[in-house]
């Protein structure tokens, strides 16, 4: 059986206020793959995700790197296992040009001076190998976010990153930017590992192999999308009822309701239910957004 290059065994995390961050938390990754850690604000995944790159301390647990154990205490040290992190709140320096940022720290040099030409030229030499286009010349506080997030993704695989964490990563992108995105983490994925922290289940049902649902920093499941959808087969129905038989099923809110539209006279709800909510209602196959409005809804109850 082939060692996963990344694993997390029985991850905890309690914060000094007795906040249950994470509670034994156990998963495994490997090269050429996308991962989806999802789950709602407050369900734990960033957390995990600071962990894994020397951000966060794990209070207990242990990870292992191509079946070794590490302790990854620093960003340093999670860079030099080839891990890379974009954060939510990007950690550019918005004064300098995008050159600057990708070589901070590790300037080339030029005697005892910085070589910004060799700078440049290097940036443009990794935003044309990934098919990132980017002028090194413009100033980080004068980008777009979508280029913002480009130049933060440049850094990590200029510093080598071969296991690429995102958190959040569609946060303020516009939908063109979005698709553009999962575009480019689809070609990411072939050679590395990408993990997606996020909430947005658009942001992955399309491209991820593997997905984790996280709940109260803990792990309700994983697996592929097929095979953790396989827990609604049979309990999403769609039904066209009169608007007062519609209003009274919202109210009552006894399950999710996914979705409502108005058709001429009557409403289509779309709905989780373990038992056939109405006599006309027809069972339809379960999508993504179905699965997560079910764990993450207060009146989800099956």
């Amino acid at each position: 059986m082939q060692t996963p290059a990344i694993e997390m065994k029985g991850i905890t995390k309690i914060y000094p206020n007795g906040v249950v961050a994470n509670k034994d938390v156990d998963f495994s990754v490997d090269y050429g793959e996308i991962h989806a850690v999802m789950g709602e604000n407050g369900a734990g995944k960033s957390t995990l995700m600071k962990m894994l790159f020397g951000l966060e301390k794990i209070d207990k647990g242990e990870v292992l790197f191509e079946g070794r154990p590490v302790r990854i205490n620093s960003p340093a040290e999670a860079i030099n296992l080839k891990i890379g992190m974009v954060h939510q709140e990007f950690m550019l320096v918005p004064s300098l040009t995008v050159s600057e940022n990708m070589m901070l720290r590790e300037e080339p040099k030029k005697g005892i001076f910085i070589n910004r030409a060799k700078a440049v030229e290097e940036t443009r030499r990794i935003a044309r190998m990934y098919q990132l286009p980017i002028d090194p010349d413009t100033r980080v506080e004068d980008l777009p976010v979508g280029m913002k997030q480009r130049v933060e993704i440049l850094k990590a695989l200029y510093r080598g990153a071969r296991i690429l964490i995102l958190d959040e990563p569609t946060a303020g992108l516009d939908p063109k930017e979005r698709v553009r995105f999962r575009n480019l983490i689809s070609r990411l994925g072939r050679e590395r590992i990408v993990l997606l922290s996020t909430h947005i289940v658009s942001d992955v049902e399309y491209i991820a192999d593997t997905i984790f649902l996280m709940k109260d920093g803990k792990l309700l499941h994983q697996g592929s999308p097929q095979k953790i959808l396989q827990v609604l087969e049979g309990k999403v129905w769609e039904c066209l009822l009169p608007p007062a038989y519609a209003e009274k099923l919202c109210t009552e809110k006894s399950f999710p309701i996914v979705n409502i539209r108005q058709e001429e006279e009557n409403v289509l709800l779309r709905l989780v239910s373990s038992q056939k909510p109405s006599e006309d209602a027809m069972a339809v196959t379960a999508t993504l957004e179905d699965l997560y409005l079910y764990y993450f809804s207060e009146e989800a109850s099956l």
